[in-house]
């Protein structure tokens, strides 16, 4: 057994990949799925979309790689984390269609909620903040709509955030479960226990026997069934993207901090064993949890990070590929200074304002694509700087300069990382496997089957592509956060 299969299923698609001995690519497959926007502010999918193209991608895998279901040791998944699925026990159909962590359709509800005086109770408990961006109220919502919480309490219609569903589904409906990563994510776990909040579940409705079992990120979640690969294959490692993201950039130690640049974009600072509380308005999550031993993160949320290329290419309609940006941004005229705040679906860490909408300040007559793509790519630094502020507030160790660990589809552009660079004043550095997200999931699940080392020489393998050192004067660089704070500030008054 040479490979480990390695589950990535996104926002916007569902990707296989097959990583070799050395923990290196050697085949891949991807399928994008259809987005569903039945109302402003709300995002579904289909979850026979995400089943469908998670099976598909997996045998293509495969297949492209000419290997046989034997000489695969394991299976790793990682996922979308807070979108929500409800199905049926018996016949595995889902009650609605999942509901998407970029859905603000309960924001009146986690206001009703604030108001009410529960959210120092919620983020005590659960390390997160009151908002529409997490499981709970999701939950609840398909709940009220489809009358179905009398089943529920009688465990015949389940919850899962998308690993577990994928896991459902792979195992034929014989293990229901999920790992620390997503639970904590779910607005329904005690990060101090390790376990569902009986009392959070009370708060929002949810009855407990609808939830999944809890398991370690690098533990047995079942076999898959026989009939899908030609033979049972273990999974046996899970972790949330972020989660996945950090453990695949080898951040180990309470100091180092990675960001993903997806869909959306998140910043993860590795805070150690024990949960570390935000003065400044970021998330108490677990990073990871190996073998019983929970590590604990920092982290901060933004929204729309690689889906602000998305908007150039789709909303706008000025490039024809996300490649093209960076070539479109690097023509813009340097006298002009135009800022864009996507708040397309309000504002993530550090403000948590799910209502403002995006803006864009500073148009002239002479403004045009190639303005508005510079401003969209900068957007993600300025956004970033900010995660990174509240961090080093609240982890002084941190200091300036520190190094940030980057991955994802936007990392590809080479003027976008400069600009990251630029914007932090400290040095951005890119792994040679841009696959981070797929090598955590794809380590988890080795190291358990015995085919992957250990921590301490996984991360010894950790290399570097190309590191960016930051070049922009200190003048320049206050000069055009100010211009940020000024935009941001404005948009949140709006």
């Amino acid at each position: 057994m040479r490979y480990v299969l390695a589950i990535d299923q996104g926002t916007t698609s569902s990707r296989a990949i097959l990583f070799d001995e050395a923990m290196e690519p050697a085949a891949s497959a991807q399928e994008e799925f259809a987005q569903h926007y039945p109302a402003s502010g709300w995002v579904e999918h289909d979850p026979g979309d995400l089943w469908a193209t998670t099976a598909a991608v997996c045998r293509q895998a495969i297949e492209r790689k000419g290997i046989s279901p034997g000489d695969i040791a394991a299976i790793g998944i990682t996922n979308q984390r807070e979108t929500t699925v409800v199905w049926d026990a018996a016949t595995g159909e889902p009650l609605h269609n999942a509901i998407v962590w970029q859905d603000r359709r309960t924001a009146e509800f986690c206001r009703e909620m604030r108001e009410a005086g529960h959210e120092e109770l919620i983020a005590k408990t659960t390390g997160l903040l009151l908002d529409p961006y997490f499981s709970a109220t999701k939950l609840k919502f398909i709940l009220d709509e489809t009358g179905a919480r009398d089943r529920a309490a009688k465990g015949e219609v389940l919850f899962g955030t998308v690993d577990t569903w994928l896991i459902w589904k792979l195992t034929g409906g014989k293990v229901h479960a999920t790992d620390a990563t997503n639970a904590c994510r779910t607005m329904l776990y005690d990060i101090e226990s390790g376990d569902w909040s009986d009392e959070i579940c009370a708060l929002f409705d949810i009855p407990r026997a609808m939830l999944p079992g809890i398991r370690d990120s690098n533990a047995d979640f079942g076999v898959t069934r026989p009939d899908l690969f030609g033979r049972e294959i273990p999974i046996c490692g899970v972790a949330g993207d972020q989660q996945a993201a950090t453990v695949g950039q080898a951040c180990f130690e309470p100091g180092m901090m990675k960001s993903t640049y997806g869909t959306g974009g998140f910043a993860l600072l590795n805070t150690g064993d024990k949960p570390f509380r935000s003065r400044h308005r970021l998330l108490t999550t677990v990073a990871y949890q190996i073998d019983g031993e929970r590590t604990f993160a920092l982290e901060g949320a933004i929204f729309i990070a690689g889906a602000v290329v998305q908007w150039l290419r789709d909303g706008l309609k000025i490039i024809r590929e996300a490649g093209e940006s960076q070539a479109l941004a690097e023509a813009a005229d340097a006298g002009q200074d135009v800022v864009l705040v996507p708040a397309f679906t309000g504002l993530g860490a550090p403000y948590w304002n799910p209502d403002c909408r995006g803006a864009i300040y500073g148009l002239t007559r002479n403004s045009g694509p190639a303005e508005f793509a510079r401003a969209a790519l900068e957007s993600v630094g300025y956004q970033t700087s900010d995660l990174l502020e509240a961090m080093r507030a609240d982890w002084p160790g941190l200091g300036e300069g520190g190094v940030l660990r980057v991955d994802g589809g936007m990392t590809a552009s080479d003027w976008t990382m400069q600009f990251l660079a630029d914007i932090l004043g400290g040095p951005v550095d890119r792994p040679k496997v841009a696959e981070t997200t797929a090598l955590g999931a794809a380590w988890l699940a080795g190291s358990k089957a015995g085919l992957y080392p250990g921590r301490a020489e996984f991360s010894q393998n950790w290399s570097l592509d190309r590191r960016f050192e930051p070049a922009m004067g200190a003048a320049d660089r206050q000069s055009k956060l100010d211009r940020w704070k000024k935009a941001v500030a404005a948009t949140l008054q709006v």
